[in-house]
């Protein structure tokens, strides 16, 4: 299976600019690249901040743009977007019973888990004991290994200010993955506006880059950068799961490998 992961969009409506940039503008540019590039992906997955300020215009515009999509699209929020004005612009989004902005979907590579991480009260990330017995009987229940999206990551990535706000409720959401280690392939996140990978407790993670602004290695996390627009191509199989960095607008020169001969 093949898929698309999309972090950060940071929709501003009208279209108006945010660090020089307009993020209504990129989106579009990816929505174009994966139509023509990636149609064989089977979805598209977005791991939250989908707008900057999580007003209904804005909201209007980011469904607008993926509606464009020749694929279905699943989403979960984040720090930037107010589910209730989501909810109220979409009122299609799944949610648990709850209201939490999470799901479970069926994919031909198993199941994928999107997990509602949000605070009403700051950036930080939280997964409250309602979420986490959710969780928990999703895990309990399935019969294939699945793959987990998150906003917010529940691990350090090395960068202060956005440590502060990774998720707060990391070791109680270990435990319920720990009881269903079997159950976990992998966890995809957002929020660092970073592309890495590695391991958090013996769980494989990824983070993809913002489709907007990138954070550095600096204490502050500044000066934010505009870098090559990129997503993130996944390919999934029974023994695998691969992502890859597309950065597709500035690509570079071709190179003929008869050069090395």
């Amino acid at each position: 299976m093949k898929f698309i992961h999309l972090t950060d969009l940071h929709v501003i409506a009208p279209k108006s600019a945010a660090c020089d940039s307009t993020p209504a503008e990129r989106l579009a540019l990816a929505v174009d690249s994966i139509n023509t590039e990636h149609a064989d992906a089977e979805l598209v997955v977005v791991t939250g901040d989908l707008t900057h300020w999580g007003n209904r215009r804005s909201y209007d515009l980011f469904l607008t743009e993926m509606g464009k999509l020749s694929m279905p699209f699943a989403l979960i929020t984040g720090n930037h977007d107010k589910n209730a004005v989501l909810k109220s612009v979409f009122p299609a989004i799944p949610c648990d019973e709850k209201g939490f902005v999470q799901q479970v979907l069926h994919t031909t590579a198993g199941p994928f888990i999107l997990m509602d991480t949000v605070s009403e009260e700051g950036d930080y990330g939280v997964f409250c004991a309602d979420r986490r017995s959710w969780l928990d009987r999703q895990l309990a229940s399935l019969q294939r290994p699945a793959l987990l999206f998150m906003h917010h990551p529940p691990f350090k990535a090395g960068i202060p200010v956005m440590d502060d706000m990774r998720l707060r409720d990391a070791d109680a959401l270990f435990h319920v993955l720990d009881r269903h280690r079997d159950k976990v392939r992998h966890l995809f996140c957002g929020h660092l506006h970073r592309t890495l990978s590695g391991n958090w407790r013996g769980f494989s993670i990824s983070v993809m880059r913002s489709l907007h602004h990138q954070s550095t290695l600096g204490h502050d996390c500044s000066p934010l950068t505009l870098s090559t627009l990129a997503y993130g191509i996944v390919l999934v199989d029974d023994e695998t799961v691969i992502q890859h960095q597309h950065c597709f607008v500035e690509q570079e020169p071709g190179l003929k490998l008869s050069s090395y001969d």
